[in-house]
């Protein structure tokens, strides 16, 4: 054996995973590939591409068939890069044009066709919190910090401390869309810059109290957008190219925009072609955004939403998943009898671990789903016991949900609002990630749940069989229980005929 070889011998092996995360943004798709290992992510590979979806939204917010053949033609190059990736160690998060588009379902199914992993459409909150957890990660900062990411449809706005994020919003202005609206055709004009930092301006009058209360001793930007516009702003003369971004400097590189009066007229070293069309927009609302705040200086980091969603796989991989926090802060707010929601939990997961193949859920989030209904399905009592699962969907489908992807959280919306009463098939919503019959299947058994604990009692629920078929559900009580308990016996009965809308058969027995 060589010298060398002895060494690889003797160096421990840890184990690694590999996982990717793709960014669908307004202006550009980011893929970055990483190796988790001992706690650590490390990025092994990127591919970032202009799309300039964005530009193909409407005022109807339709997505033109050339912005969706661009998206596509990018996620086939992508596809190479994600062959042999195991469907649990890749995610894909879309933003804000796909929040817009009312046809960015044809996209996505389009996508599946491409990509053999689910897409994501993630809410604007949700966005600036996976934000925020990317430059936590890779910036240290004594005390509150102000991150601000620019990107092609939308702004997001987070105030935060280590890594906890404290207040996050999402603003519908990006350089995509706002260099569309006040700089068509390339033109560059100072009454074109007013307007649209006047307009940022507008947008911001409805956070900006909140954040300048709150407070923070440092300013991050992130996206290609400020880096571009950081870069800009350093001055060739300087030893530290680093220097911090303020607003006398992005007022000096507006007014070298409007004396080039176009675009194509721009000879700026730093700014490539791809990111010159949208730069006019960008550097507009970054203005706004320093006058609304009363920013003093801004620095810069690489680190943004991919990278949060990244850190997010690998804190899910240890099991410290933030929808759990996030399910427990509701039940708290909301005073939620957690000792009859514990009940309801363990009938429902024992239910779904008895009848998940044969019923073939497969999806990993159906076992979470589910326990998460089981424990908010009551969340709606603050509003009024009276339709209390409609005021529960209302809630859980409205309130800000860190770490639920939008499709997780209207499904959990849509299991409480059927965990009771008639279930009406025509108020389902339609799922990209999640089969409407299994979709059915989960509501069933909630809705068995909630009904056997109905007394609210510890013990009351006798060790029943459950038996499932393809489309039914056959549960056996002990003898002589259901003779004892003929409110119980006259629901279960009346709930079989709640299931023939769903397609569904509960059949119910006493063993001999």
């Amino acid at each position: 054996m060589t010298q060398q070889e002895s060494v690889f011998e003797s160096v421990e092996t840890r184990e690694a995973s590999k996982v990717a995360a793709l960014d669908i943004g307004s202006n550009s798709f980011h893929l970055v590939v990483a190796r988790i290992v001992a706690g650590s992510v490390q990025i092994l590979h990127r591919v970032k591409q202009k799309v300039r979806l964005a530009e193909g939204l409407n005022d109807e917010n339709l997505l033109s068939d050339e912005a969706m053949d661009r998206g596509l033609k990018m996620l086939e190059v992508i596809a190479e890069s994600l062959k042999g990736f195991e469907p649990d160690s890749v995610r894909i998060v879309a933003t804000h044009t796909l929040r817009k588009a009312t046809n960015a379902k044809r996209f996505i199914k389009l996508a599946k066709d491409i990509l053999p992993y689910p897409v994501e459409v993630i809410s604007g909150v949700e966005e600036a919190r996976l934000i925020y957890s990317g430059v936590a990660h890779t910036n240290h900062a004594d005390g509150q910090q102000l991150v601000v990411d620019i990107g092609g449809g939308s702004t997001e706005f987070v105030i935060g401390e280590g890594f906890n994020p404290l207040l996050c919003r999402s603003l519908t202005m990006g350089c995509v869309s706002y260099t569309k609206r006040y700089f068509p055709n390339g033109v560059l004009s100072g009454k074109a810059f007013s307007r649209a930092i006047t307009a940022a301006e507008q947008e911001l009058e409805f956070i900006e109290d909140k954040y300048k209360k709150l407070g923070w001793v440092q300013c991050i930007g992130t996206s290609g957008t400020i880096r571009s516009l950081f870069t800009m702003c350093q001055n060739e003369n300087d030893t530290d190219h680093h220097l911090p971004v303020t607003l006398e400097k992005l007022n000096a590189l507006k007014q070298q925009l409007i004396e080039a009066k176009h675009i194509d007229n721009l000879s700026i070293e730093e700014l490539s072609e791809d990111r010159r069309v949208v730069i006019a927009g960008g550097l507009a609302i970054l203005i706004g955004v320093f006058e609304a705040l009363e920013i003093e200086t801004l620095v810069y980091s690489p680190a943004a939403l991919r990278e949060g969603v990244l850190y997010q796989m690998e804190d899910e991989l240890h099991n410290t998943d933030i929808r759990g926090r996030t399910a427990s802060s509701l039940a708290t707010r909301y005073d939620v009898d957690t000792e009859q929601a514990s009940l309801v939990h363990g009938t429902v997961l024992e239910l779904f671990n008895t009848v998940a193949k044969t019923w073939k859920l497969k999806h990993r989030d159906f076992q979470s789903m589910l326990g998460w209904a089981a424990l908010l399905h009551e969340v709606g009592l603050q509003i009024n016991s009276r339709g209390v699962q409609r005021h529960s969907s209302y809630i859980l489908g409205s309130v800000d949900m860190p770490g639920f992807t939008q499709e997780q959280q209207d499904l959990l919306a849509t299991l409480v609002r059927f965990h009771r009463k008639k279930i009406r098939v025509n108020e389902l919503p339609s799922f990209n990630q999640y089969d409407s019959h299994a979709v059915m299947k989960l509501i069933a058994l909630l809705r068995i749940g909630v009904l056997l604990n109905i007394k609210r009692q510890a013990g009351f629920v006798p060790k029943i069989k459950v038996e499932a078929t393809k489309n039914s559900l056959v549960l056996t009580f002990p003898e002589g229980w259901l003779d004892t308990k003929p409110i119980i016996s006259a629901d279960l009965e009346r709930e079989s005929v709640y299931w023939n809308a769903i397609e569904l058969a509960l059949e119910v027995e006493s063993s001999q």
